[in-house]
């Protein structure tokens, strides 16, 4: 994989113009397709949005490479037998799932995926992911953008527009359609995918935040123009409605020498997460902490919103201060970086994963609750903790391998019994 160059930083938003070259003058000047471009190069549009697009919401970039992408043979079929497959009828049952168990033999991170979980109308998929060998083929996905959260082992992220290092506590998106293949500096590597098949991701609003809080945009970094020219075979594994396809190239994909525009894979470290929270009284809604959001086609209501649990102070006066019990109108998909969640005191462990389907009632369990109840509401910091949510519209189907033991929790509403009744019939 080699070391990682300096990534060029986001300073102002993912919808603005970036540009990089490995080797100068490989960018043209004043056009993006002349009649033969720099050094001898492709130029190449990678649209990750329509063409006709709003302007903000464009997504494409301009590669300039040594062999066009076109230059390849029919994709041949391949098995895929822990994507997609048959998946369970939406179902109101609150669920949790042990992590998936490393695997004792080499797996690269495309055996590795695990899908979980798919949206009802196709918007989005949850994936897991274990891995235990770096990735000698290389990864195209048609079907959406991968946002990848590590939660055990590092990321060496080779793409079309250069290399990204991810650990646990950062994040990255890929977008969909661009080549990656992926090495794992630690050995083994597990944790979890959204992928999103809709609009493509960006940050929030902020209304009357105003301009400083959540994520910055400058804290967002894309990597720097990288190519390998290697003429050797290699396999290009494409995904695509759900299933693998396969053909073999005569050349690295991995040959862009310079490009410019909108669609680029990033990073983002969740300790720059500026949260957000009350000074007085009440817990406020967690969209204070959405640090990326796809929108759908009804305003305000996301196909997906990523939302992380930092380290954070709580200062809140005659407050019950752990999430509070509800029923939501989204669909909640939890997931566990480190150490242990605020509203749940057992069962939620690292790695693992739980879901709270559409108006299904949840929020802190019974050893939870009394202890928020009796607390001494002193300012304390949650901290040693970093928690996330996938939060979608779509109401989400379990594939059918994903429900059973030792996988699946079968004992998860019974951390709700021991809640006591309190009521003594008089105010």
């Amino acid at each position: 994989m080699g070391d990682q160059p300096e990534p060029l930083r986001y300073l102002s938003g993912f919808a603005n113009e970036h540009a990089s070259e490995a080797i100068p003058g490989a960018l043209p000047v004043g056009q993006n397709s002349p009649q033969r471009a720099p050094l001898g190069l492709y130029a190449e549009q990678i649209s990750g949005s329509p063409f006709t697009a709003p302007r903000h919401a464009q997504r494409r970039s301009w590669l300039y490479r040594i062999h066009p992408s076109a230059r390849h043979p029919a994709y041949r079929p391949m098995p895929a037998p822990m994507l997609g497959g048959a998946f369970a009828a939406p179902d109101p049952n609150r669920m949790r799932w042990n992590p998936l168990a490393l695997p004792d033999v080499p797996r690269d991170f495309i055996d590795g995926l695990f899908t979980l979980a798919e949206g009802s109308a196709g918007g989005i998929a949850i994936h897991l992911y274990a891995a235990s060998a770096d990735m000698g083929r290389v990864l195209r996905n048609a079907d959406g953008e991968m946002l990848v959260v590590p939660q055990q082992g590092r990321l060496a992220i080779d793409t079309e527009c250069g290399r990204l290092h991810v650990a646990p506590g950062e994040i990255a998106i890929l977008p969909r359609g661009m080549a990656i293949r992926i090495a794992l500096p630690d050995g083994t590597a597990r944790g979890y995918i959204a992928e999103n098949r809709g609009a493509a991701l960006r940050l929030p609003e902020l209304g009357p935040l105003g301009a400083n809080a959540l994520a910055y945009p400058r804290d967002f970094a894309a990597p720097v123009a990288w190519f390998e020219d290697r003429a050797a075979p290699t396999a290009i594994v494409h995904k695509f409605a759900d299933r693998l396809w396969t053909h073999t190239l005569d050349h690295s994909p991995f040959d862009v020498v310079a490009w410019h525009g909108t669609l680029a894979p990033y990073k983002y470290d969740l300790a720059r997460f500026m949260a957000v929270g009350t000074v007085s009284f009440d817990h406020p809604d967690p969209s204070i902490f959405t640090v990326l959001t796809a929108p759908s086609d009804t305003p305000g209501t996301a196909m997906l919103d990523f939302v992380v649990f930092p380290p954070r102070w709580m200062v809140a006066e005659h407050t019950f201060r752990p999430p509070w019990f509800h029923r939501n109108v989204m669909n909640e998909f939890m997931g566990l970086i480190h150490g242990t969640y605020d509203a749940k005191a057992e069962g939620f462990l690292p790695g693992g994963a739980s879901l709270h389907p559409m108006m299904s009632a949840h929020g802190p369990d019974a050893a939870t609750t009394e202890r928020a109840m009796a607390a001494d509401l002193v300012p304390h910091k949650i901290d040693g903790a970093l928690a996330f949510m996938f939060e979608t519209r779509e109401t989400l189907r379990i594939a059918e391998r994903a429900l059973a033991p030792p996988l699946l929790q079968d004992d998860y509403d019974a951390c709700w019994d021991g809640i006591a009744r309190h009521f003594g019939g008089r105010a």
